[in-house]
């Protein structure tokens, strides 16, 4: 099992972690975590986006000029695409932009995150992270004492408004719990923090 030093709130070492090897220690799979993260990318996406054909603009029944003899080219109605307020070409119509990924293949790439972190040493392990009041400038001050940088996500093991109305108001940081843990927030920030409890109820929900 990897070793990490686990960290308290205010920056010191207060002892070793084994990290689960099934979590932190896993084969890498690029293309899981590529297929995941293009999946979560695309089921953000409303695709509600809908614009008017030839055939579905209003007006244009009437020849706009007589076929021949007007030295221009030969027209039906002023609703093709090339006429102002005309339709538009291959419109883009309302459409479903899911991207199924089997259960097996987000775990895997679940797991491939979490190991990309820990080999990046890029994982602060937290003996606890508990406030005692909603304010913004005392999770600064633990952030401030971890050295984290800007981008930081940070993982409990289940939702604590506390903590949310206490970290919602950094930039580039999010908080969040085991439950909604996926691969695009791992990566997509530079360092991963996760409270000790937090990692054991990963192994137990993940490690399977």
């Amino acid at each position: 099992m990897p070793t990490i030093t686990l960290t308290n709130m205010q920056g010191a070492s207060v002892g070793e972690i084994e990290l689960p090897d099934e979590l932190f220690a896993a084969d890498v799979n690029v293309a899981a975590m590529h297929l995941v993260v293009r999946s979560i990318r695309a089921n953000q996406r409303q695709g509600t986006k809908s614009t008017l054909t030839r055939t579905e603009v209003r007006g244009g029944g009437k020849k706009i000029y007589r076929q021949k003899g007007t030295g221009n080219a030969r027209h039906h109605g002023n609703r093709a695409p090339q006429f102002r307020h005309g339709g538009v070409v291959f419109a883009p119509k309302p459409r479903d932009f899911v991207v199924s990924v089997p259960r097996k293949v987000r775990r895997l790439a679940l797991k491939s995150a979490l190991t990309c972190k820990a080999n990046e040493k890029e994982i602060i392990v937290l003996d606890q992270l508990a406030l005692t009041e909603p304010k913004t400038r005392r999770m600064a001050e633990v952030l401030k004492n971890l050295g984290s940088p800007r981008k930081a996500l940070i993982v409990t093991k289940e939702s604590d408004s506390l903590l949310l109305r206490a970290t919602r108001n950094i930039p580039g940081v999010k908080l969040s719990h085991v439950g909604t843990l996926n691969v695009y927030d791992i990566l997509a920030y530079d360092f991963f923090i996760i409270t000790q409890e937090a990692v054991r109820h990963a192994e137990e929900v993940f490690a399977s």
